[in-house]
């Protein structure tokens, strides 16, 4: 059985570090977008117009949380229902 708060709570202690280094390094490097979606995704889309503020910060921040937490929830229910 898995602690389910103590995961959840790691869980969105760890997306909110990489979501920050992530907004960090786009902030500081935003050519490195188009280079992203060109080897990560396998695409050369234009990415229109880059909004980096407070709102967007803090709503996507907020965003990641709920489906990290929604992911490890799942993965939760999943290992303690599913047995070997």
């Amino acid at each position: 059985m898995l602690a389910t708060k103590h995961l959840l709570k790691v869980s969105m202690a760890w997306i909110s570090i990489v979501y920050v280094v992530c907004y960090g390094g786009v902030a500081l490097f935003p050519s490195s977008r188009p280079l992203f979606m060109k080897y990560a995704l396998h695409t050369n889309d234009t990415l229109g117009e880059n909004v980096m503020t407070l709102t967007t910060f803090i709503s996507g921040l907020v965003i990641w949380n709920v489906v990290a937490v929604l992911a490890v929830w799942l993965f939760i229910t999943l290992f303690n229902r599913i047995k070997a």
